[in-house]
C-alpha cells in the first residue's frame, strides 16, 4: 500500500512543480507576442534585393543579416533611405524589405519594367526600391500605401563584424528624384 501512496505523492509533486513552472513562464507569454507584433522584432533579410547594404556575402554563403525590426507607428514619419519592411502589395501573406526612395508629393524617373518613365507619388504612399539589381519593388508594382509598412530596419545584429546601428541618413538620394514637385 505504501507504494501506491508513494506513487500518488510523487504524482502530485509533479503536478505541482508542472503546474508551477507553467504559470511561471506563460505569465510572460502575452507581453512578449505584444512586444514582437507591436514594438520590436527580429528580422532575418532573405534574398540578394538589399545585397550589398544587407546581406553582403550573399554570393558567397548561406549566412544572412538578422536585424532589429522597429515596429511602433511604422507608417509615420517616413524619411527617404530608410529601409522598410512591408506587406507585398502582391501577397499580403509575405513581408519584404527594401529602402524609401521617394515620398508622397515626389516625382521619381523610373526604372524597367514599369510602363512611365515617370511617377508623381499619390498622398500617402511612398516609393521603395532595392539596393540589387533584379529587385521586385515599386518599379515593378508601383507606390506602395505608407499602411502596408510594417517596420523599420533600425540595427543589425548579426553578423557581428557588421553590427550596429543602420546609418539610412548617409545613404546617397537616387538620381531621377525630384522632391515635393506636385
Amino acid at each position: 500500500m505504501a507504494r501506491w501512496g508513494s506513487a500518488g505523492t510523487q504524482a502530485r509533486s509533479f503536478l505541482g512543480q508542472f503546474t508551477h513552472h507553467l504559470i511561471r513562464y506563460a505569465t510572460w507569454l502575452p507581453p512578449l507576442i505584444c512586444v514582437k507584433e507591436y514594438v520590436a522584432d527580429l528580422t532575418f533579410i532573405n534574398g540578394p534585393s538589399m545585397y550589398p547594404f544587407l546581406n553582403p556575402h550573399y554570393n558567397e554563403s548561406l549566412r544572412r543579416d538578422l536585424c532589429l525590426t522597429y515596429k511602433r507607428y511604422s507608417w509615420k514619419n517616413l524619411k527617404r533611405g530608410m529601409i522598410v519592411i512591408f506587406r507585398s502589395p502582391e501577397n499580403p501573406k509575405t513581408t519584404q524589405v527594401k529602402r524609401i526612395v521617394a515620398l508622397e508629393g515626389d516625382r521619381v524617373r523610373t526604372r524597367p519594367p514599369y510602363p512611365y518613365e515617370y511617377v508623381n507619388v499619390p498622398e500617402g504612399h511612398v516609393w521603395v526600391e532595392g539596393d540589387g539589381e533584379n529587385t521586385k519593388d515599386s518599379n515593378y508594382y508601383g507606390p506602395i500605401s505608407a499602411h502596408l509598412i510594417t517596420g523599420r530596419i533600425t540595427h543589425i545584429l548579426l553578423p557581428w563584424d557588421r553590427a550596429g546601428r543602420v546609418r539610412w541618413w548617409e545613404h546617397p538620394e537616387r538620381p531621377g528624384l525630384h522632391k515635393g514637385l506636385f
